[in-house]
């Protein structure tokens, strides 16, 4: 049997067939099923993009309505799940929200009984899905109301995704044009082909386990900075050019990184050779926004991205998502503790979709690895 060596990283490596999405990193696209994504989060509702997700198709107005109502009272944290988060809170889960957030999922999943996808007919698959997908912000929500020594807020059946996030985490009803902000985040987030955290569910999907576990996998993956760990840091290094002059010392701040072979965080992706397109999106809702920070971002961005290309003329780098989504999130009222979470928010719908098609195969993912050690050694009796 000959063996496929690939490389690093799985690079330009294609391992299943999927419907959910693509990126093409050449052209700066992606897309969800068959829709242009960006088009999605400037035109449309994180409702009607979920339900695209679970369903394949764009709602009509009556499925719209069922399918909100449905996720909507799916909201809700019982008093055994809730006992559990205050346990987890209080040992800390709560400052890091996303290994919280793995822990409580986990008993979710024991609290309801969620049988392994090997087990489970497609309904109940989606009905699982359904159920992470709409009581993770509430989750996340109450470890981080707690750790800060604020009460949980109940979940409400009168607002949608963006809106009751920020709420759950405020405890006030945002502002239109805060809600829309965030919302039109979460759904340019939902996916982005098959990333570390989307791969890692996948593979966990074809054990055949159940969709927690697949969901926990991901969360693993996600939580690492090179992923989707990367938002606050991108904020922080704006934070660090205010502290070394604001724009005008930007170009040697840049400079000074670059020296000493570190990563610009925000800028650079493993797919895209040209300009990010969520990017793009949210540079101009952060513009919409307005603000001190967003007018540093703009400078800042245009100065990195020119001292980048200068020192790489053959491999230019662009701002990446976490760049703008940082400056985005912090001109809502959202924490930066919770930057990550709150592309967990939007992620889990995407994660919960690859699970569900990964589960309509009964082929377990089993690569190789090329073994580069020691020769054989004989042992004698």
């Amino acid at each position: 049997m000959s063996v496929i060596v690939a490389e690093p990283g799985l690079s330009n490596v294609s391992v299943a067939h999927t419907e959910i999405g693509d990126v093409r990193g050449e052209e700066g696209f992606y897309q969800y099923r068959q829709f242009d994504a960006v088009s999605l989060a400037r035109y449309r509702t994180f409702e009607e993009v979920w339900f695209l997700f679970v369903h394949g198709h764009l709602p009509e107005e009556c499925e719209l309505n069922r399918f909100v109502g449905e996720v909507r009272s799916m909201r809700a944290i019982g008093d055994d799940l809730m006992s559990v988060i205050r346990v987890v809170a209080g040992a800390g889960g709560g400052e890091r929200p996303l290994i919280g957030l793995r822990t409580v999922l986990s008993s979710l999943a024991d609290l309801e009984g969620m049988a392994p996808l090997w087990d489970a007919d497609p309904d109940t698959r989606i009905a699982h899905a359904l159920r992470v997908c709409a009581v993770t912000p509430t989750i996340l929500a109450a470890l981080h109301r707690i750790s800060n020594g604020d009460e949980p807020v109940p979940a409400r059946d009168d607002l949608d995704t963006a809106a009751h996030w920020l709420y759950a985490v405020t405890g006030e009803v945002p502002t239109p044009d805060h809600a829309r902000a965030v919302e039109q985040y979460l759904i340019a987030t939902i996916d982005h082909g098959f990333n570390a955290s989307t791969f890692t569910a996948r593979v966990i999907a074809s054990t055949g386990a159940d969709l927690v576990s697949a969901v926990c996998g991901a969360i693993g993956a996600f939580s690492g900075p090179l992923h989707g760990g990367a938002p606050d840091r991108a904020l922080d290094a704006l934070d660090d050019i205010v502290a070394a002059g604001g724009a005008d010392a930007a170009a040697d701040w840049t400079r000074t990184r670059i020296a000493q072979g570190e990563r610009i965080m925000g800028f650079g992706h493993a797919v895209y050779r040209t300009v990010d397109p969520r990017s793009e999106l949210l540079r101009d809702i952060a513009i919409g926004l307005g603000g001190d920070t967003v007018d540093l971002a703009v400078e800042v961005e245009r100065t990195v991205v020119s001292e980048l290309a200068r020192h790489h003329p053959d491999r230019p780098l662009y701002a990446n998502v976490e760049f703008y989504a940082g400056v985005v999130m912090d001109r809502c009222g959202i924490p930066r503790t919770l930057f990550t979470p709150t592309f967990t928010v939007s992620r889990v719908v995407g994660w919960c979709a690859n699970i569900v098609e990964q589960a309509q195969s009964r082929k377990i993912i089993r690569p190789r690895a090329t073994y580069v050690g020691p020769e054989v050694v004989e042992l004698v009796g």
